[in-house]
């Protein structure tokens, strides 16, 4: 349904000169995805307080929706592009007006769960690399083509989300590094076997592949209730991811799977406490840690030790490479 969108971006991605890899690929597809899939929750959310009788405080000011700026309609449904910018206009607005207004939102949030901190902390990160405004307005209109409507249209929408993680990850460089196959994280939840009411937590997730998973594998489970799909939502997957592309990747992957706003901090695991994941249940890891960093680990662990009020307890943990063999002899 949505693939030859998906190429359509790619060939025009590929002709823009400040966009030279599979990383900036994905990186600039994540970023205008991002907004094409607020712009269609905040009009879910618009339609539900209507049919409930009241009012819909809608997160982006006026100017800045997609629906104002990127994609203005016509009476038929189609793009005006009568009304929509183009060439260096657009440009000008994105990098002037858009991103500023966009990384404004992380100083406003009440705090670090919401949604306007994610959109504040994912425009802080990432730039527009898009140099030519008429290549922009290009891709918009193949973004403009996606929906977010249904579960169906979602979870297409994941694997092709999930195909461009892998072609990153098969890219070479450093790509790898946020790409792990996903048989093998099936297996690796499988064997863990969480329970819906006990936290997973990833401390290097990378594109949030294992959380991704993970809330695949309980959302299969039989006889959910809403509470159940609810807790799934909002307080089981937490994760901390130190690199700006890959925590913005994480973001959007979780989004597609299903999970409206993801718990994924922007942080290093190893020089930073967050107080939520203190205590978990499965810890996740899909980043290999070299081995300074996991001597740094257990070092941070034993000084943890001898702090009880700091200490991260969990009964079980995936991790790769040598972070797994040093779990597995420590168990």
């Amino acid at each position: 349904m949505f693939e030859q969108a998906f190429r359509n971006i790619d060939d025009a991605l590929r002709k823009e000169a400040g966009c030279t890899t599979e990383l900036d690929y994905t990186e600039q597809t994540s970023w205008l995805l991002f907004l094409k899939y607020l712009d269609a929750l905040e009009a879910s959310r618009a339609m539900e307080a209507e049919l409930e009788g009241r009012q819909y405080q809608y997160i982006l000011d006026a100017p800045y929706r997609w629906e104002t700026w990127a994609a203005p309609k016509g009476k038929d449904g189609r793009i005006d592009h009568n009304k929509a910018m183009n060439g260096p206009d657009l440009i000008e607005f994105v990098n002037g007006k858009l991103f500023p207004y966009l990384h404004g939102f992380k100083g406003k949030a009440e705090h670090s769960n919401t949604l306007e901190y994610k959109i504040g902390e994912i425009f802080g990160e990432i730039k527009n690399k898009i140099q030519s405004g008429y290549t922009l307005r290009d891709i918009i209109d193949h973004i403009d083509e996606l929906r977010f409507n249904s579960q169906a249209e979602k979870h297409e929408l994941s694997h092709l989300y999930e195909a461009k993680i892998k072609n990153m990850g098969n890219a070479g460089r450093n790509g790898g590094e946020y790409y792990t196959p996903r048989p093998l994280i099936r297996a690796m939840v499988k064997v863990v076997d969480p329970h819906i009411g006990k936290t997973i937590y990833d401390g290097a997730c990378g594109s949030a592949g294992f959380l991704c998973e993970s809330f695949e594998y309980l959302r299969k489970k039989p006889h959910l209730t809403t509470r159940d799909l609810k807790t799934l939502q909002e307080k089981t997957f937490y994760g901390i991811e130190k690199k700006s592309l890959a925590y913005v990747i994480a973001i959007m992957n979780m989004i597609l799977h299903g999970i409206e706003a993801p718990n994924i901090a922007h942080a290093n695991t190893l020089a930073s406490t967050w107080p939520t994941c203190r205590t978990r249940t499965a810890t996740t890891s899909s980043s290999p840690t070299r081995p300074s960093a996991a001597r740094s680990a257990r070092k941070s662990s034993r000084t943890s030790r001898s702090r009880p009020a700091r200490r991260l307890s969990c009964s079980c943990s995936i991790s790769s490479n040598t972070s797994r063999r040093a779990a597995a002899r420590r168990w």
